[in-house]
């Protein structure tokens, strides 16, 4: 019991309302530091395993505090757990577990004592092991259903099966064979998926911790009706939880979008323009921004406005006027391409990673690529026409044989001759009839 003592977790607010056990079960007692707060009632709440605690009434008027491990009134024999509220919020507490007003609630009789300690530690080690072996038995007996949990009471007198069946099942053979096996008065409580859930634990698709197994203690019924309001797909594996249920969330915020819904047009109403006749496609419920296209089946001529405007056009349709188009100012809104069909592509971000590819690759043959645009700048360099020489200009000196002039060729002074080499206009100009000079490596 010593996960239950109270420790320094809660910082910066006052100890005697704070529980060292955090799990969902803990609530803070915010009157605590109250002088009359312990006296107010003699109502106490005390908690067992998880998630099981009740509310008892301390009869002997003892000197109670949040930690203390008391033996209650159990039937039969005695319960062991620990006080983890007392004051002016117990009453509040027994009000939200919708205890009616003439429940009869136990006592508590004492404190515990060293002797129940020891006896509750034995008691509570044997309870993995038997819920091991309960299984087999349950299988052995052709029984449709899962025991998930095993609770052995304070004095090891009787054991809670916590179990989970999707149909009804008839266990009575099974409470025969369980109980001769361990000896001990058997009690069978069936818990939902939800709770299952809850007391495996786990990380949601969201990325934090579960939140039936943190601070969920009311599991309230969720349908599909929740994800039509907020316009989610109607997919199952994307709406079910861990539970295999829908999930609890999806119950956080559909009230806000009910309510914004009411302040959206119809989605039976066509919007008539003097072009063409819009019906509604999509709508961002919360931004008010509604999508309408020209064909009532697929995505055609699409035109995004806002409810504001959809409303103005819903009037005027009803007074026998046609707006001229759907948006107000045509060059606001710019055309964009939409596929749905891409949004669920399991391929939709391969391009990036081919991008990443491409600017590895050039950030690696950089080198190689400097080194490619200096062999090209002199070639380009050549490739321009030279200027005319001058007389100022050093004259150019060739080695080797002069290359034959054909007769008749009439060329002005050397300066306006035209390079030769690489300097050399590309393509063959000379006229018909006329062989072109050899090059030097021709000759030699």
């Amino acid at each position: 019991m010593n996960d239950f003592k109270v420790a320094d977790c809660c910082k910066g607010m006052d100890i005697s309302g704070c529980s060292g056990h955090s799990d969902k079960l803990n609530t803070y007692d915010w009157l605590a530091d109250l002088p009359d707060n312990a006296t107010f009632t003699n109502l106490v709440e005390v908690q067992f395993k998880p998630p099981r605690k009740g509310y008892f009434i301390n009869s002997n008027n003892l000197p109670l505090q949040k930690g203390d491990v008391v033996a209650v009134e159990a039937n039969p024999g005695h319960d062991i757990g620990t006080v983890t509220m007392t004051g002016r919020l117990v009453p509040l507490q027994i009000k939200k577990a919708n205890l009616r007003p003439d429940t009869e609630l136990k006592r508590i009789y004492r404190k515990a004592r060293q002797v129940d300690l020891d006896k509750f530690a034995e008691a509570k080690a044997r309870e993995h092991e038997t819920m091991i072996e309960s299984r087999q038995i349950a299988k052995d007996l052709g029984l449709k259903m899962k025991i998930g949990d095993v609770e052995y009471q304070g004095d090891g007198n009787k054991a809670i099966f916590y179990y989970i069946a999707d149909d009804r099942v008839d266990f009575r053979q099974l409470i025969k064979v369980l109980a001769e096996r361990f000896r001990v008065r058997i009690e069978m409580k069936q818990i939902g998926a939800r709770q299952e859930a809850g007391r495996i634990g786990g990380i949601g698709p969201c990325g934090r911790e579960l939140c039936c197994s943190t601070w969920m203690t009311r599991f309230i019924s969720v349908s599909t009706s929740a994800a039509r309001f907020q316009d989610i797909s109607l997919n199952p594996q994307k709406l079910a939880g861990q539970c295999a249920k829908l999930k609890c969330c999806m119950n956080y915020e559909v009230d806000q979008y009910v309510e914004s819904l009411k302040r959206l047009p119809s989605r039976e109403i066509v919007l008539q323009t003097m072009d063409s006749d819009y019906y509604f496609f999509k709508a961002d419920i919360l931004s008010k921004m509604i999508t309408y296209s020209t064909d009532k089946r697929i995505l055609a001529g699409e035109k995004t406005i806002h409810a504001s405007r959809a409303f103005d056009i819903i009037n005027m349709n009803r007074e026998g006027q046609k707006p001229m188009s759907l948006v107000e100012d045509e060059s606001a809104q710019t055309p964009e391409s939409i596929d749905l069909i891409e949004q669920e592509n399991i391929n939709r971000f391969d391009h990036l990673k081919k991008k990443k590819k491409k600017k590895n690759k050039s950030r690696n043959g950089g080198a190689d690529n400097q080194g490619e645009m200096a062999e090209q700048q002199p070639a380009a360099a050549n490739e321009q026409t030279p200027s005319p020489r001058t007389d100022s200009q050093p004259k150019e000196h060739h080695h080797g044989p002069k290359p034959h002039q054909p007769k008749g060729d009439n060329r002005g002074p050397r300066h306006d001759r035209q390079p030769k080499g690489n300097g050399a206009p590309k393509g063959n100009n000379a006229p018909k009839g006329e062989k072109t000079a050899p090059t030097d490596t021709a000759n030699k």
